[in-house]
């Protein structure tokens, strides 16, 4: 009987002695230097979501989504958060890459100059000078929004640069207003000078397209099928809980990144990001539950006026997933 005690005892010892599993380390590479739209992913990171999926999380700072599309492909990433019409151009090529889930379902797209000069509606645009990047996805995008609005580009001025020189611009009143992300480029300026910026949304005069999604390399989805679900469940949960906490979830981007920004303008940065998760199809869904009609409606605008083959057309589905995303209340 001592023996069997014995033996017993020494079999629970030995499995209280063994390791836990170890996570799974994921590496997320972002669209850009840190800003307040990537505030879920560090708040995620913060409280515990991703390793409470057996995620070890790494964010890396990106380059452009292009760039991140480009490691994402070529494996050295797991994982990007990119703008997902950047996405389907390097996807049409050939680029092993698709849309784990689409986040922004409403373009961030905006003409933007100080509040103080009263620029609000597209007519206001008229005799001003706007700043723009050539060949950027917003530029490209440009000529429907002044399709959709009556504007003829008779009607105002234009000075290009790149994505600096375009901010300098409007800071130093060489510009009216600028093309840039509603919460991006407009709490660059407010960084910089103090002062409000009004936006004038594109998706508030009928262009309907997405923006910023996880996209990951279709083997590695294939060959990680139950890893992708956990990171897409942890994303997923770590969006609705920065929702909640906005402010928070700016602080964790500065806790892990002291040099990040101000805590104001990223939370003022991450709370303009958030009516973009939906659209009035998506009203009251879990993050990143975008519609077929969505996706369609942006490759049809992509071909049209953001260079993407037209061969895109054919299918859609191709460039997105929703598959790997957990269920409604799970």
């Amino acid at each position: 009987m001592k023996r069997l005690i014995g033996a017993v005892s020494a079999v629970l010892l030995g499995l209280a002695a063994m390791p836990a599993q170890a996570a799974d380390k994921v590496v997320l590479m972002l669209n850009w230097y840190v800003y307040g739209e990537h505030a879920p992913f560090y708040y995620g990171k913060a409280k515990g979501i991703y390793a409470a999926e057996g995620i070890e999380l790494e964010i890396q700072e990106g380059r452009g989504s292009a760039a991140t599309t480009q490691a994402v492909a070529a494996k050295t990433a797991d994982f990007g958060y990119v703008d997902v019409p950047t996405m389907m151009r390097a996807a049409i090529k050939g680029a092993p890459v698709v849309a784990t889930g689409v986040l922004l379902q409403t373009s961030p797209m905006s003409a933007m100059g100080f509040a103080d000069k009263n620029i609000k509606k597209p007519e206001d645009i008229k005799g001003k000078t706007v700043a723009i990047t050539p060949a950027d996805s917003m530029t490209q995008i440009w000529p429907l929004f002044l399709k959709k609005t009556g504007l003829k580009e008779s009607d105002f001025k234009t000075v290009a640069g790149d994505g600096q020189t375009k901010l300098n611009a409007v800071i130093n009143g060489q510009a009216d207003l600028l093309l840039g992300y509603v919460m991006d480029q407009s709490m660059k300026i407010k960084d910089a000078t103090g002062k409000d910026v009004y936006p004038i949304k594109f998706a508030d005069y009928g262009i309907n397209m997405v923006s910023s999604g996880i996209i990951a390399n279709t083997d590695y989805v294939k060959a990680n099928a139950d890893l992708v679900r956990r990171f897409m469940s942890a994303t997923t949960k770590a969006v609705e809980a920065a929702e909640k906490e906005p402010k928070a979830a700016a602080q964790a981007i500065l806790d892990a990144n002291p040099k990040g920004g101000k805590i104001d303008t990223l939370t003022q940065g991450f709370e303009l990001t958030i009516p973009l998760y939906r659209t009035a199809e998506t009203k009251g869904k879990r993050p990143f539950q975008v519609t077929e009609q969505n996706m369609t409606d942006t490759v049809n605008l992509m071909v049209e006026y953001g260079g993407l083959d037209a061969k895109a057309k054919e299918n859609p589905k191709a460039f997105y997933t929703n598959d790997y995303l957990p269920k409604s209340g799970s």
